[in-house]
């Protein structure tokens, strides 16, 4: 079982780049813009090879050129270290 995010100060440049904390669970939240639904659908399938490796899969939520993801680790009961990771790459592939 993964752990719960021990040091949320790994959460600061997360929060700094635009993800949100959620009020209401143990999760965080972004949401990214595209030029166009190809762009986005584009970023989504990058995004889903690397949630596939880390075996650490997103929730997320398209219409048109816009991606809402909102990350958290549903065995560990919160945040883990791989919603950190997947957040990075995230947003990394969004350049």
């Amino acid at each position: 079982m993964t752990e719960k995010l021990a040091d949320r100060s790994q959460l600061d440049p997360l929060l700094a780049n635009g993800w949100v904390l959620e009020s209401d669970r143990d999760a965080i939240t972004k949401e990214f813009t595209f030029a166009s639904f190809v762009a986005a659908f584009g970023w989504m399938t990058r995004a889903a090879l690397w949630a596939e490796k880390l075996n650490h899969h997103p929730e997320w939520f398209n219409v048109y050129k816009t991606v809402k993801v909102t990350l958290t680790t549903h065995d560990a009961g919160g945040l883990s270290a791989l919603d950190v990771k997947l957040a990075q790459k995230m947003d990394q592939l969004a350049g």
